[in-house]
């Protein structure tokens, strides 16, 4: 089997200009206000930066051509989102962040042509944010989707939709929703959900209080959003009705996967400013990144972000093959979540009290990499699904045999 990793020309070129283009613009202002996004302006340096990405040439490098993005594929996002990410902000800066990012990949691969003219061509460029409204307090969806209990019942010209949603990354200031809601059986039952599209300000949505967490880089926050008798007509129904569930896959693998590359830059940061701080700092008689203990962590470090380079490399390269990909972006979502705390962790132990200050980017680092294990899906249920998928197998074919 040949293995080619080799990145074209042209992907190289934008990997480089991303690099220059985050640490010349994006981290400056991300130090300046602790990887507080809200701090730094919200919306208002949202859109600063991204008029300086497109300056530069780096802006929405996963939108297709025809809307004016770079339309690359998994493998090819992989080096230059993971260069965006070396900045809690450079995912903003390229509109590439958690939500629009994903619901960009989603509405190309489903949404019909007047959809695709209302809802992602302004997403692609930059003029609004969204919001992928799925997850419900207990016992509604969350890791268990099948759980979901928002409810869309179909009247006259199209569907009313009442639910309860929360954990909604994006919602405050949001341009439109995705809204997941069951059309068919009960909470529990493996299919009957739909997807809906709905600007924010169509009456019958309203966007409740920021829950608050560790992650302080997103925009528009973690919200309770309420549907109370929202009318959404028949043109909104994305992809087919009761397919929802099926048209969620296309969306969460590559999501997690794009979740890996950003996280895993800002874990490489972490590293950087580690390795930079025990190659100068005096200790015990030498420099501190000559005592064994410290090269074991650099080591460590080392591993893990090769390791989940590789795990990424294969996921990516199967979906690009058209594959679901199931398996192995199960695996490296959990491996990747779970190395990226540990690269940022070591990286504070190694900087000692200057780790948990606010003078070193780690403290924060911390705090934004370990939702991760969380988001998109616990670490827990990933092992679970994996497990169940291969224990299937086995049983299937022994009963075949």
């Amino acid at each position: 089997m040949a293995i080619d990793l080799t990145l074209s020309p042209d992907v190289e070129a934008l990997v480089e200009r991303t690099r220059v283009f985050v640490r010349d613009h994006v981290l400056p202002i991300e130090d300046a206000h602790g990887g507080d996004i809200a701090a730094a302006g919200g919306d208002e340096i949202r859109v600063k930066l991204q008029q300086a990405a497109r300056d530069a040439g780096v802006f929405a490098p996963h939108a297709p051509g025809e809307f004016g993005g770079h339309g690359l594929n998994m493998s090819d996002r992989a080096p230059v989102f993971e260069a965006a990410g070396y900045s809690l902000f450079g995912p903003t800066a390229l509109n590439i962040a958690a939500p629009d990012e994903g619901n960009v990949h989603m509405l190309a691969h489903i949404a019909n042509p007047e959809q695709r003219e209302q809802y992602l061509a302004p997403l692609a460029a930059g003029d609004v944010r969204s919001a992928f409204a799925m997850t419900e307090p207990a016992p509604g969806a969350g890791a268990d989707p099948s759980a979901l209990s928002t409810r869309a019942v179909k009247a006259d010209g199209g569907w009313r939709i009442n639910g309860h949603k929360w954990f909604i990354t994006g919602a405050d200031g949001a341009g439109f929703f995705i809204i997941f809601a069951r059309t068919a059986g009960e909470p529990g039952d493996r299919g009957g959900a739909t997807m809906f599209l709905a600007p924010a300000d169509a009456p019958g949505i309203r966007v409740g209080r920021h829950i608050d967490t560790l992650d302080k880089s997103m925009l528009g926050g973690h919200c309770e959003v309420f549907f109370e008798d929202l009318f959404v007509p028949d043109s909104a129904v994305l992809g087919e009705v009761d397919r929802g569930f099926e048209y969620a896959q296309v969306r969460l693998g590559p999501a997690r996967m794009t979740h890996v590359m950003r996280w895993l830059g800002a874990a490489r940061r972490g590293h950087d400013v580690a390795v930079e701080y025990v190659a100068k700092r005096e200790a015990f008689g030498g420099k501190l990144g000559d005592l064994g203990m410290v090269q074991q962590m650099v080591a460590d470090n080392e591993i893990d972000i090769a390791a989940t380079r590789a795990l990424l490399t294969r996921a990516c390269w199967e979906l690009d093959q058209g594959d679901k990909a199931a398996n192995s972006t199960a695996i490296a979502k959990t491996f990747a979540a779970e190395a990226i705390f540990r690269i940022v962790d070591r990286s504070v132990q190694m900087c000692g009290g200057m780790g948990v200050s606010g003078d070193l980017p780690l403290a924060r680092l911390s705090r934004e990499v370990r939702p991760f294990r969380v988001y998109d899906g616990p670490s827990e249920v990933h092992r679970w699904a994996l497990a169940k998928r291969v224990i299937g197998a086995a049983k299937r074919a022994l009963k075949e045999s």
